[in-house]
């Protein structure tokens, strides 16, 4: 790909032409250099327990944001920061592909009451292998000054850039969380870094986290909920049902919002699974669930976030599944492009109305 120089690129994306084959996100060639931004794509879904899709979510988002409009309502043209997006590690996909094959393998001796060991070994050394790549990757772009988020993947893809961040912040940070799943079990079907585990692991590997507070969950084991309790003052949920029960008596948004956004520090991290939206935005999603937020909701939490003051020091979006009609990438490209434009207002690097 040949770079554009940050001016170049607002010129052209400015001018509204149509993107060219090979293009960046949003049809972007920015060099990652001059970007204030940058997104490191994951392709992987080496632990996804039900469907597959999700380690080519990455590329169906960059081709998929083709079309979309550079302008968005709440956020001041965040393509002015400079975003980049970077090209997507092949050798982890091909990684991905391999561990897959023998996940599949430990699931089906799992269901039997039974063990692979061989098997078992190959992925967790494998998703240790991810976690390196993605945390050296993203200590590279912060060292260089750059805010950082993954575009998964499955939901173990962020490991990485969160203890990344643990590293080189200098303060704490707590973690806005919306998924379906609280993602709080320990080792999973025997995966150390399971997908499902995200949080367990985050909470236990990243001492500057402070706490974690979750929107959308509807589907956990009695396993998962008791260590949220466990966490005491760390540890707070709106639950899916909770938030809809109190819409319906009439409570406003930002009535229900508030409380938990006012429980989170100055610095934030936000990680989505898009699983945490309705399944009719996300319906080729590996473990999709009824109920969840609407896009407009998602979005309005996003941006109170912002309204409230707070520092978004990066995020992460996954489990975005991929679909011959291109829905899910459609939608996630779109969510995508909130994240960037609410991490850049909330870092005074574009405005916001």
């Amino acid at each position: 790909m040949s770079y554009r120089t940050l001016q170049e690129e607002i010129k052209v994306l400015e001018q509204g032409l149509p993107p060219q084959e090979g293009d960046g996100f949003i049809g972007g060639r920015l060099d990652p250099d001059e970007a204030c931004l940058v997104l490191i794509p994951v392709p992987w879904e080496a632990t996804v327990s039900f469907g597959e899709g999700t380690a080519n979510a990455p590329d169906a988002m960059r081709l998929s944001s083709h079309q979309l409009d550079v302008e968005t309502f709440h956020y001041i043209k965040p393509y002015r920061a400079g975003i980049a997006m970077l090209e997507t590690d092949k050798s982890l996909l091909k990684l991905s592909n391999k561990a897959r094959k023998k996940a599949v393998k430990v699931i089906e001796a799992f269901e039997k009451a039974e063990s692979n060991k061989k098997a078992l070994k190959f992925v967790n050394e494998a998703s240790i292998t991810l976690n390196t790549s993605v945390y050296e990757k993203s200590i590279e772009q912060i060292q260089k000054g750059k805010f950082v988020a993954v575009v998964g993947g499955d939901h173990s893809s962020p490991l990485g850039l969160i203890k990344a961040l643990n590293d080189t912040q200098e303060e704490s940070f707590g973690i806005l969380h919306v998924d379906a799943h609280h993602d709080l079990r320990k080792a999973y079907e025997g995966f150390t870094y399971s997908h499902a585990s995200i949080f367990y692991n985050a909470i236990n590997e990243c001492k500057k986290i402070s706490n974690l507070v979750q929107f959308g969950i509807r589907d956990y084991s009695s396993e998962e909920a008791n260590r949220l309790k466990a966490y005491g003052v760390k540890g707070a949920c709106l639950y899916d049902s909770d938030m809809q029960q109190q819409l319906a008596c009439g409570k406003s948004l930002e009535e229900v919002y508030t409380p938990y956004i006012n429980q989170l520090p100055q610095n934030v991290y936000l990680s989505i699974d898009i699983d945490g939206l309705e399944p009719l935005n996300c319906p080729n999603t590996g473990t999709p669930v009824p109920g969840g937020l609407r896009y407009g909701e998602l979005e309005h939490l996003i941006f109170m976030v912002v309204k409230s003051g707070r520092n978004i020091i990066g995020f992460d979006l996954c489990e975005v599944g991929d679909s011959d009609d291109g829905w899910d990438a459609n939608v996630g490209s779109r969510v995508l492009y909130q994240l960037c434009g609410a991490l850049l207002a909330s870092q005074r690097k574009i405005d916001y109305k």
